[in-house]
């Protein structure tokens, strides 16, 4: 497959992107390489090889999970710049989309 004018323009526009032409150019030759690259790698006998699916064979190893501080729902309101004995306070928020629909 060889990258022309016409195919960076299509994949400009999927990818929203203004080119200039200069830019166009440079992206022309970067695409080839990539395809290039691509087609080396295509000439590789891969048959006997097994897909890779991670990159070692090592099981996760999770820790268990241990409460090792806990702060007080006091002490979380005292980080709060506004707050009354329970709960957090901040501004209104208001969706008007939501409520058109």
């Amino acid at each position: 497959m060889t990258i022309d004018q016409e195919t960076v323009d299509k994949i400009a526009h999927l990818a929203r992107l203004e080119l200039s032409g200069d830019e166009k150019q440079e992206m022309i030759k970067d695409m080839s390489k990539i395809l290039d690259f691509m087609a080396k790698l295509n000439e590789i006998d891969t048959s006997g090889i097994e897909p890779l699916v991670y990159m070692t064979n090592e099981v996760n190893v999770l820790r268990e999970d241990i409460v090792k501080q806990q702060v007080t729902h006091q002490e979380a309101l005292q980080n709060a710049p506004k707050h009354d004995d329970d709960y957090f306070l901040v501004a209104k928020v208001i969706d008007l989309k939501s409520e058109s629909q």
